[in-house]
């Protein structure tokens, strides 16, 4: 399971010119399910983005969280994220997960992170979405429940 974690002074989604789901200050999380994901992977890696300190305190420093920030968190389903691009132009995606698998994980994650008091909010799964956000740094943070960056 791999994200890319935004910190965002706003961010929404839209599908076919409507807003489904938006947030002021907090986290857009990019989410992607791979094959060998499990519900262990998706807990690990909400309890981690619950809890990282990436939010400015009074003196400047990275010390706070998402809730010490006062932030919600917008998730958003990317199996693109697990592209495999090494070989050739076109990416390839054979490590994602299926979609009725990734559903499944991709409500785990959420529900890990709402269980933990955070305010989500959510894309849509498998639409085509228009995916706005304020970067708020930028401070962008990749994470792999497998792998070290």
């Amino acid at each position: 399971m791999r994200t890319v974690v935004q910190r965002v002074a706003s961010a929404q989604v839209d599908v076919d010119g409507r807003c489904e789901s938006r947030i002021g200050t907090g986290l857009l999380v990019y989410l992607g399910v791979g094959l060998e994901d499990t519900p262990e992977d998706a807990a690990y890696l909400a309890e981690k983005i619950r809890y990282l300190r990436i939010f400015e305190d009074c003196e400047g420093r990275l010390n706070r969280d998402v809730i010490d920030a006062g932030g919600a968190v917008l998730v958003v389903s990317a199996f693109t994220l697990l592209a495999d691009a090494r070989k050739g132009r076109r990416p390839a995606f054979a490590g994602a997960a299926p979609a009725e698998k990734a559903v499944v994980l991709y409500e785990q994650f959420c529900a890990v992170l709402t269980a933990r008091g955070v305010t989500v909010e959510r894309g849509v799964f498998r639409e085509t979405m228009s995916v706005q956000s304020a970067n708020d740094g930028p401070v962008c943070i990749l994470l792999d429940s497998r792998k070290q960056f």
